[in-house]
């Protein structure tokens, strides 16, 4: 099948057939040249995957020619949207023009600069020629982000086209192993077979909260047949909308023939655990993880290649992967862009959307629902005021027409009634600190015990105070010692034995901790309900669960989480009470916490993708440099010496990287702070194993405890966040 009928196939999904087809059509264009087909079989001999890709020692141009090419025939208004996608098909989008003056790197300068287009083939032309799409798919406002998300979206479709037509030429067993899941209606089956079992060894339990769930399940499905939108789903924690969330999405995705369910999750220390839930239910070859965590070799051949372009029904993936995406520029990230369209996308613990590029990201979510059939699932106990609304006089563009699943505003209140689990005590003075010895005391009085504080500094010198044997969680320690440690945490609840934990708020989202107490220092109110959900969860207390709000002995870093913990302040000075549990409170701690933000695009993502009128100017590039949730400017990545990671990281030191081996280590890597990372090289703590890979020279400072002894390191303490 031809690049251009498969680009096509892919842009019919969002009404653009031809436009897919014309890219397909025209982005061989440049290897039509004489010069280009003898340099193809002097160094290839047809046989080399390679040989059409640009930007190497040796390599001729071609994506330019056809990117010229299809501006010549059909002119800017459509020759524009093609060429971009054609001349960054290997490369990646490009600015249209350049920022930094030289303009060596711009569309602009290279269209301007190409010769020999009459190279090509009389009758590739004819072919370029004659696929001319009739008109837009629908009309642009030209103000906003709905034309560069749609030429990222084309741009998508012949990513994908190129390199599934080049894998089928060159490797058809590969090809062949991208097929054979399970349909929509038959995950559907499945699922609902495992959630009767799991109803079936509830009953035996006979705890009231299995009822909730099994009502909010059958919410989630009778609401499943609505027609296509945004939907919030709001549950309390402990409310199983995990289960209840998959039952909507594959509900729904059958009822509207919809091809797959993105399940969006904050923090990779969560998606593992609900991506086993799915795997449970769905089967171990159904679900496609996608995310840092993974290790290769986990995966099956064909769960890699549905890792490439999200080409299966059941995606689970990290918040940073899906929206770094969708504002990219990458050809590989790019790929999978269009297999969101036609989608049911659940965005779990939506509250953490990242406030410094809220507003690219909601206008985006609004455009994936209103042109690309994509049904949006705001799922959370604690939903942020995202709907569009005026605040103080200005309009807050937020999405539009949100379908609540639990229904009408008393039934939510009902529900949340119903699943009361706790009772929240905050001081009685606000501006009064506890000493960490002061916490320390208290809490060796309980024997199982959870405290959340609101950086790792703090976590290790309250953890520090207390009794040996107490659990410590930050994101100090990589990612496979703090599953170790969260599941040996999970043993010890079960069997009912001590178990004290000092966590950041890291354990926050989603992860199945169930304390009797909870501890958490003064923060956003959001993350003082997601700490209750921490306690009593699964409601076997005969009261209620305690959570216990202190004053801790300093503030929260500056930024977003200093303005969290101050919009509580005022929410408790203005108000007679405050329930962090109480629903209806928050649509009024959101709005506050958002008009308190400096700005909802921080980094100007909405005017660099907003294109001139006269050349249709997108700064693609510059734009998916500055989208980084997380920020690596600020950050380095060291892989340390835990457990495997001293196997892993002598074998990258040795035999260099492969991409295998990098997945694996991904397990034992920490972030710290360029100061930390600097102050570590130059004491011989960490060496380069490889070109700007870095990695611990012994494992003398790892804690099996802590993690990274970055404790010493002196630098400015408001950075040391999570």
């Amino acid at each position: 099948m031809y690049t251009g009928e498969v680009a096509g196939r892919f842009a019919s999904k969002f009404n653009s057939e031809m436009w897919g087809k014309l890219a397909g059509v025209a982005h061989d264009a440049g290897k039509g040249r004489e010069t280009w087909q003898n340099y193809l079989r002097l160094k290839s001999g047809y046989f080399d995957e390679e040989a059409h890709l640009e930007g190497k020692p040796g390599k001729i141009p071609h994506a330019i020619y056809g990117a010229k090419l299809v501006e010549e025939i059909h002119g800017k208004e459509i020759g524009r949207v093609i060429s971009y996608c054609i001349a960054g098909h290997h490369a990646g989008l490009q600015d249209w023009a350049s920022s930094e003056g030289t303009g060596r790197a711009s569309l602009e300068y290279q269209l301007a600069r190409v010769e020999g287009l009459d190279e090509i083939e009389h009758f590739i032309r004819n072919a370029v020629k004659s696929t001319k799409p009739a008109t837009t798919p629908w009309a642009f406002s030209g103000q906003g982000l709905d034309i560069s998300l749609w030429i990222r979206m084309l741009y998508s479709c012949l990513v994908d086209a190129d390199f599934l037509d080049t894998e089928a030429y060159m490797d058809q067993s590969r090809a062949q192993l991208r097929h054979g899941y399970c349909s929509i209606p038959e995950l559907l089956e499945r699922l609902n077979d495992y959630y009767d079992k799991l109803v079936t060894k509830s009953k035996k339990k006979n705890a009231p909260i299995n009822d909730i769930r099994q009502k909010i399940r059958q919410r989630c499905v009778s609401m499943a047949k609505e027609k296509q939108g945004i939907f919030s789903l709001s549950v309390p924690t402990g409310g199983g909308k995990t289960l209840s969330s998959l039952a909507f999405a594959l509900e729904h995705a059958k009822a509207h023939s919809m091809d797959r369910v993105i399940y969006v999750i904050p923090y990779t220390s969560i998606i593992e655990q609900n991506a086993e839930v799915f795997r449970k239910a769905l089967g171990d070859d159904q679900v496609v993880e996608h995310h840092s965590s993974i290790i290769e070799e986990d995966l099956t051949p064909r769960l890699r290649l549905a890792a490439e372009n999200w080409d299966a029904p059941v995606i689970v993936t990290t918040s940073v992967q899906f929206f770094e995406s969708l504002f990219s520029s990458s050809p590989s990230r790019c790929r999978k862009l269009h297999n969101i369209a036609n989608s049911v996308v659940i965005l779990d613990e939506a509250q953490l959307l990242p406030i410094e590029y809220l507003g690219p990201i909601l206008e985006t979510m609004q455009l994936l629902v209103d042109y690309y059939r994509v049904t949006i699932v705001i799922c959370t106990a604690t939903q942020p005021a995202l709907s569009e609304r005026i605040v103080e006089g200005h309009i807050f563009k937020g999405l539009k027409n949100t379908r609540e699943i639990i229904g009408s505003e008393d039934e939510v209140r009902e529900l949340y009634n119903s699943l009361k689990r706790v009772r929240v005590s905050f001081p009685d003075d606000l501006n009064k600190p506890s000493t960490w010895e002061e916490i320390a005391k208290q809490l060796v009085q309980h024997e199982q015990v959870l405290c959340v504080v609101s950086d790792r500094k703090s976590c290790r010198e309250l953890h520090a105070l207390m009794p040996e044997g107490t659990y410590h969680l930050s994101a100090l320690m990589c990612g496979q010692h703090r599953s170790e440690t969260i599941q040996e945490i999970i043993e010890k609840l079960e069997r009912n034995e001590t178990c004290r934990v000092i966590s950041t708020q890291l354990v926050e989202a989603g992860v199945d901790l169930d304390f009797p107490v909870v501890y958490r220092a003064f923060a956003g109110l959001d993350s003082i309900a997601q700490a209750a959900g921490r306690c009593n969860r699964e409601g076997r207390l005969p009261t209620p669960g305690e959570v216990i709000v202190f004053i801790p002995p300093k503030q929260p870093p500056p930024g977003l989480l200093r303005k969290a913990e101050q919009t509580t302040r005022d929410l408790l000075s203005t108000r007679d009470q405050v329930d962090p549990l109480d629903h209806r409170i928050y649509e009024h701690y959101f709005t506050q916490l958002y008009w308190k933000a400096n700005s909802l695009d921080t980094k100007d993502i909405a005017a660099l993708f907003r294109p001139t009128r006269s050349d249709l100017g997108i700064f693609f590039r510059t734009a998916s440099e500055r989208f980084q949730i997380i920020d690596s400017t600020r950050q380095r990545t060291v892989l340390v010496r835990y457990g495997k990671g001293n196997e892993l990281i002598d074998l990258l030191k040795y035999k260099g990287p492969d991409r295998s081996l990098m997945r694996q280590l991904q397990r034992y890597a920490v972030n710290i702070y360029v100061e930390q990372f600097n102050t570590l090289l130059m004491r011989g703590s960490i060496e380069a194993v490889q070109p700007e890979i870095y990695a611990m020279t012994s494992e003398i400072e790892y804690d099996h405890t802590l993690g990274l002894m970055v404790e010493d390191i002196v630098f400015d303490p408001t950075d040391l966040i999570i």
